[in-house]
């Protein structure tokens, strides 16, 4: 497949996930809830997620902003519903290095996410593309 098409497709799974978000909405309250917002662009996000024996379980988001915000939360919580808290924080660890451009470990399978790889380019879009996992990584570390 040439860069192109890559590229392409790559912006289709960014708008399919801003057009339809998965995991749109909030949990109860026995639940971690954090709230982020960029103050460069107006990016906010309220984050839930529910922990239980050392796993996310559920998590869900509520906001406001860019494709790129709103598509990275989707992308976040459907990738982290039922994974061990560890191989969450090392996913977080993995999305970071990649919107830094850096070589990241690809042992793990990001799905959709790797679609957001381009953003590195945009270093103004970067802290849109990471707010939400931003907001799961301070909520897993107030949670334990």
């Amino acid at each position: 497949m040439s860069f192109n098409n890559l590229d392409t497709l790559y912006r289709q799974v960014i708008m399919d996930h801003y057009k339809n978000p998965r995991n749109r909405g909030s949990l109860g309250d026995d639940t971690v809830h954090i709230n982020m917002n960029n103050p460069t662009c107006g990016d906010r996000i309220e984050l839930s997620l529910k922990v239980e024996n050392g796993k996310v379980i559920d998590a869900k988001f509520e906001g406001e902003g860019c494709s790129i915000s709103m598509s990275s939360a989707s992308m976040m919580t459907q990738a982290i519903k039922g994974q061990e808290v560890e191989q969450v924080i090392q996913m977080a660890h993995i999305f970071s290095d990649m919107m830094q451009g850096k070589e990241y470990d690809d042992s793990i399978d990001l799905g959709d996410i790797e679609a957001l790889q381009g953003v590195a380019k945009f270093p103004a879009r970067i802290k849109c593309a990471t707010l939400a996992w931003k907001a799961m990584e301070k909520g897993l570390s107030e949670q334990q």
